[in-house]
C-alpha cells in the first residue's frame, strides 16, 4: 500500500514488550488481528491496509524485503532488533544480526523515502 502503512505496523509491533512479544509468538496471525483492528463490523476501512506482499515480509519477518519495500531505516532496525532479540544465542548476538541486516538491505541500494 504504502511506505507510511509498512512504518506505521513497525510502529505498532514496537509500542512495547508486550506486542513485540505477541509479534513474535506469532507474526501472521499478529499481521491479521492488527489488521481488522483498523475496521468496524462491516470490515477493515482503508487506515489499516497491507498489500500481499507486505503482508507476507511481515509474516516472514523479512527485513530485507521490508526495506525495498519502503520501511524507514532507523524504525526498520529498531524493529527488527526487537523481533530478533530474543533469538539471541552464544553464537548469534547482536553484531550478527548486524550483519544480517546490512547483508539483507545492502542489495536494494538507498530508498527513496521522500514522497
Amino acid at each position: 500500500m504504502s511506505a507510511y502503512m509498512v512504518d506505521k505496523f513497525i510502529r505498532a509491533v514496537e509500542l512495547g514488550d508486550a506486542t513485540v512479544a505477541e509479534y513474535v509468538a506469532d507474526p501472521p496471525a499478529f499481521v491479521k488481528r492488527w489488521l481488522a483492528g483498523g475496521g468496524s463490523a462491516a470490515g477493515a476501512t482503508d487506515d489499516r491496509v497491507l498489500t500481499e506482499v507486505e503482508r507476507a515480509a511481515f509474516a516472514a519477518r523479512d527485513f530485507g524485503a521490508l526495506y525495498a519495500l519502503g520501511a524507514h531505516p532507523y524504525l526498520l532496525w529498531h524493529f527488527t532488533e526487537a523481533v530478533y532479540e530474543h533469538e539471541y544465542t552464544e553464537g548469534f548476538g547482536w553484531r550478527e544480526l548486524v550483519e544480517r541486516y546490512r547483508a539483507a538491505v545492502a542489495p536494494q541500494g538507498l530508498v527513496d523515502y521522500i514522497p
